[in-house]
């Protein structure tokens, strides 16, 4: 019944449904089909967005890691220098040198795997050890350490005769073949018997160069005695004697990590003690009877090259025929000789932070490490800056050109050697442990967004200018990655206006800092704008520009090289127009050229507890304008030759430079004028001034061949630029003497206020461009 009664209530009710869903079943349906398109259609859009956002972020994704490839990636262009340049059988006489700066002296081929040897220096730990052990107050006894270290699967065989002290080592690598090393008894000077002394000998496998020193101070005791023969004995630190080494394999080499060997030799003052290296390949096909190179015949040797350098000095820069003292040829003398001597070989890989996005992106990368690169350069300071340094070492070169123009091919055809695949080259390399040792984890990065001055083109102007057959055929050789570095800077570091350009890499504006530093400018602290924007123009970068692309396209016109030199030649026209340069930088209300950007000089740094010194922003608030810094970047377009003889700039730019209110000083040239408010200033609590007012002499070298230049071109400022010159040569260099007289070292910067060494000492970078200054030879 229900079932019945449900069909038969069930029939009108369905026949309900029907005649209800009729009027839908026309309109409605058609209705629903055009809602389902456009859920369709709204569906097809969704997807296309979520389609092109993931499109999108892989695109971003795909460029980035480009980039980063492209970052870590060396330059395709044929190597500047061939691969074995540096082999022992292309270049002997360079292969073995004093090629570790870092050290008092350490010997190391050059090499991916060096052979190193090295003394260490007692006063490093021993100084206090030594006197607390004896009890006195003077150092009766000196000990020093020589070690020889291997990198690898190289042969080390000492021989060790009475009493710890050695005989000779022998060993083999695959580049010097055998050889042997023999610590001759010492003797007193002038003497040729034999000086009592206490030996202690040490085998270990290598633990690491920068970990050499504290493994050998954790092993000094002191049970020593030094017995001499009718003398009391007396204590002394002494390495605990072993040759033996767990780390040794079956064959009695090791596993791979390299061998470290140190002799210890302690005796009293005064003597003399000679170290030999001989090569097995001397006494080959004949050489047996040779001599070792030690005692007289030494010292014979060393005053052949004495003399044979004194001569060789003196023909190339005529010191003395310029009329320069003794003394100040002596000063000449050693700023060649420690700029020489503070060349060092590099090889290994650093680290580089790829420019992955836009300027102030958020997008982030880690560092990733630069492939295994050799590096043959001159350092700043063996002390300080014991590494290659970008801007630093085109003012090197420039004086190692004029007394070996091989060293100074060698040198830039390895520094082109660390192009990337953009053209790019850091501006300071940390290449190996050892360098990497010494070097704040914070400065261990390089950034590829990051420009550093192309000093290298100074060289490489003069080597054009001299042409030598061996410069031109290197240059040849190298045309392709000077183009290909010099156009990386001109597009990378493009301004906001055609002909402008700006440093990256600038620090924000921290409210802990007076002027936010410009470390790629090379002038770190010197006052730019105070608030970092895009629209700044940077005059110094440039003048530098103009110079590269002036260089490039003489360089080009010079090889042959038609499409680079009709590319370069409008470029170099166009920067060295004075219109342009006087558009962008001209600043009428100062009187100079200079920067341009964000820029308030109501800035200040005041004592705010318990944050300590703080900038603080006055009025009138920043603006876009020319940035009131009289100093060494008002005068690039003067430093680098880029203004006629005739020009109505000239004169102005004479007028603040011999201003003793601005720039002059009766010691140089200093960095910011004393009448600038950021004069000596401190850029932060914990940072003192450093390009704000010093005087360093490798802007003065640029002046004073500016000078030279514009004195000996006709013009209405000849006669003046010529009489500055004298005067500011005559400042320079007896300033720098007379401190090299008082100190006994080349300083890194100079007061303009007492002329007193500043900064870091010995540094034979660029300080000694005096040489050059008294041979004026610019």
């Amino acid at each position: 019944m229900a079932r019945g009664e449900r069909r038969r209530r069930g029939a009108p009710a369905e026949g309900a449904r029907t005649a209800e869903r009729a009027p839908r079943g026309g309109p409605a349906r058609r209705d629903g089909r055009v809602g389902g398109a456009r859920g369709a259609v709204g569906g097809a859009a969704l997807a296309i967005v979520v389609l092109s956002v993931v499109l999108g972020l892989l695109g971003c994704w795909l460029l980035s890691w480009h980039r980063v490839r492209r970052a870590v990636t060396l330059h395709s262009a044929p190597p500047a220098l061939p691969p074995d340049s540096s082999s022992p059988a292309v270049a002997p006489d360079l292969f073995w040198g004093t090629y570790r700066p870092h050290v008092y002296f350490g010997m190391k081929t050059r090499s991916s795997k060096p052979l190193l040897t090295g003394n260490l220096d007692p006063g490093v730990f021993l100084s206090s050890l030594v006197t607390q052990a004896t009890g006195t107050s003077a150092l009766p006894l000196v000990s020093l350490f020589f070690y020889v270290v291997t990198d690898g699967k190289e042969v080390l065989k000492p021989e060790v005769g009475a009493k710890g002290q050695l005989k000779f080592i022998s060993g083999h690598t695959s580049e010097l073949g055998d050889f042997r090393f023999t610590l001759l008894a010492p003797t007193s000077p002038g003497d040729t018997t034999p000086k009592y002394g206490s030996y202690n000998v040490f085998w270990s496998s290598n633990p690491g160069l920068p970990l050499l020193t504290e493994m050998v101070k954790s092993r000094l005791n002191s049970w020593f005695q030094h017995r001499p023969p009718g003398a009391s004995p007396e204590r002394y630190l002494g390495l605990p004697g072993s040759l033996k080494w767990e780390d040794r394999g079956p064959s009695g080499q090791g596993q791979g990590q390299g061998q470290f060997l140190i002799q210890q030799v302690t005796l009293k003052v005064p003597f003399s003690v000679d170290l030999v290296f001989e090569s097995g390949s001397a006494r080959a096909g004949g050489n047996q009877a040779l001599e070792q190179l030690a005692g007289s015949l030494l010292t014979q040797a060393l005053e052949s090259h004495a003399e044979a350098f004194t001569e060789r000095f003196e023909k190339t820069f005529q010191l003395k025929e310029r009329g320069l003292s003794p003394e100040e040829q002596a000063l000449g003398q050693a700023a060649l000789s420690g700029l020489l001597g503070g060349i060092g070989y590099f090889y290994g890989q650093g680290l580089v932070l790829p420019d992955v996005g836009a300027e102030g992106s958020d997008q982030k990368v880690d560092p990733a490490l630069f492939p295994p690169v050799p590096l043959f350069t001159a350092v700043p300071s063996r002390s300080f800056f014991p590494r290659g340094f970008l801007w630093d070492e085109g003012f090197h070169q420039l004086v190692v050109q004029r007394w070996d123009p091989q060293l100074t091919r060698e040198a830039l055809g390895h520094w082109l050697g660390l192009l990337n695949a953009d053209g790019w080259i850091g501006r300071e390399q940390v290449l190996g442990d050892e360098a990497r040792a010494r070097v704040p984890p914070e400065f261990l990065v390089q950034r590829t967004a990051h420009a550093n001055p192309p000093t290298l083109l100074l060289p490489v102007a003069h080597m054009l200018e001299g042409g030598d057959p061996a410069d031109l055929a290197f240059l040849r050789r190298a045309f392709p990655r000077l183009y290909a570095w010099f156009s990386w800077l001109h597009q990378s570091q493009a301004g906001p206006v055609p002909l402008s350009y700006r440093w990256r890499g600038r620090d924000p504006a921290l409210p802990t800092l007076l002027n936010p530093k410009t470390l790629p400018s090379g002038l770190d602290d010197y006052p730019r704008a105070s608030h970092p924007s895009a629209n700044e123009r940077h005059l110094d970068l440039r003048c530098w520009v103009a110079l590269g692309a002036r260089v490039l396209m003489q360089l080009a016109e010079q090889l042959g090289e038609t499409e680079a030199a009709a590319e370069l030649g409008p470029l170099a026209a166009s920067l060295e127009a004075e219109e342009s340069l006087e558009e962008l930088h001209w600043a009428p209300e100062l009187g100079v050229f200079a920067d341009f950007g964000n820029h308030t000089k109501a800035v200040q740094l005041k004592p705010r507890p318990p944050q300590g010194l703080v900038r603080v922003v006055g009025r009138p608030h920043p603006r876009l304008q020319y940035v009131d810094a009289l100093g060494y970047v008002s005068l690039f377009p003067f430093l680098l030759r880029l203004l006629d003889p005739n020009s109505s700039h000239l004169g102005p730019l004479l007028d603040v430079l011999a201003d003793s209110r601005q720039l002059w000083s009766p010691f140089g040239l200093r960095s910011l004028a004393a009448s600038s408010p950021f004069y000596r200033q401190r850029n932060s609590e914990h940072d003192p001034p450093y390009w704000r007012g010093a005087v360093w002499f490798n802007v003065n070298y640029l002046a004073l061949g500016s000078l030279h230049h514009y004195g000996h071109l006709q013009g209405p400022h000849q006669a003046r630029a010529a009489k500055l010159h004298r005067e500011l040569r005559a400042n320079l260099i007896g300033n720098v003497w007379r401190q090299y007289q008082a100190t006994g070292f080349l300083w890194e910067q100079y007061s303009d206020q007492d002329g007193r060494g500043m900064g870091c000492r010995p540094f034979q970078g660029w300080t000694s461009l005096v040489l050059l200054a008294m041979a004026e030879d610019y």
